[in-house]
């Protein structure tokens, strides 16, 4: 049997393209001259001729039939018809010019095929180009960025079950997400066990959650442990300026989905495609909206066939969703991944931390417990700046000190050494952190541990007061949430108690206050004079009346100031400890719980604290 040919692509480097340009520069070239050259040749009448004859100032002349070209003495050029008359030849011999006598049998000029040959080598030249051109880059699932004639086609990469290495081992936490997603690789793995009690295939999953939390990496493991072709593309690379391009991007990929079933494809950032419709007024909106239905009726439309194809999507943003996109028979599951909890975040940091040479002191259950709200791309960098530290240090392994460091600066930013404070403002800024942690101090049934206070300039804080929870919470108590807002103005209150001034320095903290005191009145219905309703407001529009935020705008302002009042008395009644703290603070600039404790002669609560 004969060997199928391949034809090699054309690999037009640089090299190409120079000699390319070249050519059509020299036959650009080549053309003006010609244009130039005969634009030179004067063109004289019967009478004009025969005058400059008789007057010597032709030098010699070409002729044809009657067809006269000749040169003047001053080596201009010019051309003109001339009757074949014995008495003309006369005059020409007497005048002394030139003559060539050529016959029209003869062959004509080669500067007559120029322009079919400059043509045909620029079309020999640029073809390979062209048709690279047309045909585009097809890896990956067909059709990358392959110029305009393959527009339509999908920018979708397939991976095949070979190059897919990731299993639902690879993902650490997500229990229930993974638990939901195991019925969908059953499908996909025996299909006829479900068909035959008529149950149907689950058309999409929707993949929801804040970013970092491992979305991607979880369409993957589906892919990688169902074994079967996965087809990733984000939902961006489906809208193009041109309207229908995107349309027809969905349809090309939902045919080659179809021809390697069972597949998933998987729609990263669905939301850039699946907005509500109706929302925008053409242009982008019309390209978008086609591209919406066209998704809508691939996924389920009346000739959507029978195919083990199924539709993961991730988003940060279901809110924003089309409802179409949202019904049974579109995307039937839901699948929420949230922020990993504890364990999750302990199982997180073994993962990556498996290539990281680690002090075998390290606890990563410590520096897990001390990574409340990280997503799982927060730990991965936060095991990645503590290695960064410790090479920075040439140290043998990486310590906890290490983690402590890489977590302020992914919470905080890197310490700013070239700031240097007035002892004035250390003295405030040092009063102002120790009024923060005495309240947190003093509070110890409704607030967290506190962890480490320091006065060492980071990001855009001039001092940082750390808490760290005991134990991972799910619901907070009104008492803890008033106790949040007294810690959080105590810094305020020191200011004012021990130097009666007002700084800058509180303003993040009066916002914090201020935003725990609207939930506990707008969401949660702690408000006192407003009942357990809830004002719920969008962007533009607030869901009650003027009178009724005059009362939310008050009752906040009461909660605000009666926790201002407890919170300096507290501080008046504990003025020698906050004193103390303040002093020693300043001395040490970075003081932990445990010191703390033993300074002021409080008994400890759980240690949080990295280092020992």
């Amino acid at each position: 049997m004969a060997r199928k040919r391949f034809k090699k692509p054309f690999k037009g480097g640089p090299n190409s393209i120079i000699v390319a340009v070249l050519v059509v520069v020299g036959v650009l070239a080549f053309a003006t001259w010609l244009v130039d050259y005969q634009r030179d040749i004067k063109v004289l009448s019967y009478s004009s001729f025969m005058e400059r004859v008789e007057q010597g100032d032709i030098k010699s002349i070409r002729v044809s039939d009657q067809n006269v070209r000749g040169r003047f003495n001053n080596g201009a050029l010019f051309e003109t018809v001339v009757a074949n008359t014995p008495k003309n030849w006369d005059s020409f011999k007497k005048a002394g010019i030139d003559v060539t006598v050529e016959t029209s049998s003869g062959s004509p000029s080669p500067w007559l095929f120029f322009p079919v040959i400059a043509i045909l080598a620029m079309m020999f030249i640029f073809w390979p180009l062209i048709r690279q051109t047309r045909g585009g880059s097809s890896g990956g699932g067909g059709g990358g960025p392959g110029g305009i004639f393959s527009m339509g086609k999908s920018r979708a990469k397939m991976f095949l079950p070979s190059t897919i290495k990731e299993n639902f081992d690879s993902v650490a936490g997500a229990v229930e997400a993974k638990e939901e997603l195991e019925d969908v690789v059953d499908f996909l793995k025996n299909p006829q066990k479900y068909k035959k009690f008529g149950a149907k295939i689950p058309r999409g999953v929707l993949l929801v959650g804040e970013p970092g939390n491992g979305k991607t990496l979880l369409a993957k493991a589906v892919a990688g442990e169902a074994n079967c072709p996965f087809f990733s593309i984000s939902g961006s690379d489906f809208i193009e300026v041109f309207v229908g391009v995107g349309a027809s991007r969905v349809r090309d990929l939902f045919a080659q989905a179809r021809k390697h079933a069972p597949s998933i494809i998987f729609i990263d950032e669905i939301d850039a495609v699946g907005r509500h419709r109706g929302s925008g007024m053409g242009g982008g909106h019309d390209e978008r909206e086609q591209t919406l239905n066209q998704l809508l009726t691939e996924m389920d439309g009346f000739q959507t066939g029978d195919t083990s194809v199924i539709v993961m999507a991730a988003t940060n943003r279901a809110d924003v969703l089309d409802k179409a996109l949202l019904r049974p028979g579109r995307f039937d599951r839901r699948v929420d991944v949230p922020y990993p909890d504890l364990k999750s975040r302990e199982h997180i940091l073994k993962v990556h931390a498996k290539n990281v040479k680690m002090d075998p002191a390290v606890d990563l259950k410590k520096v897990a417990r001390g990574t409340p709200g990280f997503s799982g791309a927060d730990l991965a960098n936060l095991i990645n700046e503590a290695a960064i530290q410790a090479s920075k240090k040439d140290q043998q392994a990486v310590t906890l000190e290490n983690f402590e460091e890489a977590r302020d600066r992914v919470l905080l930013g890197k310490e700013l050494k070239t700031i240097v404070l007035s002892e004035k403002e250390r003295e405030i800024t040092s009063f102002h952190e120790s009024g923060h942690a005495l309240v947190r101090l003093l509070l110890p049934e409704d607030t967290d541990p506190l962890h480490k206070v320091t006065i060492i300039p980071r990001g855009r804080a001039l001092g940082v007061t750390h808490s760290l929870p005991e134990k991972e919470k799910f619901t907070q108590t009104k008492e803890e949430m008033l106790a949040s807002i007294k810690a959080a103005l105590g810094g305020r209150i020191a200011e004012e108690i021990v130097f009666n001034k007002m700084t800058t320095g509180a303003a993040s903290d009066f916002q914090a206050a201020t935003n725990i005191a609207r939930a506990m009145v707008c969401k949660h219905g702690m408000a006192e004079s407003l009942g357990t309703a809830v004002f719920g407001q969008s962007q533009t529009d607030f869901a009650y009346s003027q009178a009724t935020a005059e009362k939310i705008d008050a009752e906040v302002k009461r909660i605000l100031d009666e926790s201002y009042v407890h919170a300096k008395q507290l501080l008046n009644d504990n003025r020698d400890k906050l004193d103390t703290l303040a002093k020693e603070l300043l001395e040490k600039e970075t003081m932990y719980a445990r010191e703390i404790y033993e300074l002021l002669g409080i008994t400890p609560r759980e240690d949080h604290k990295f280092t020992q």
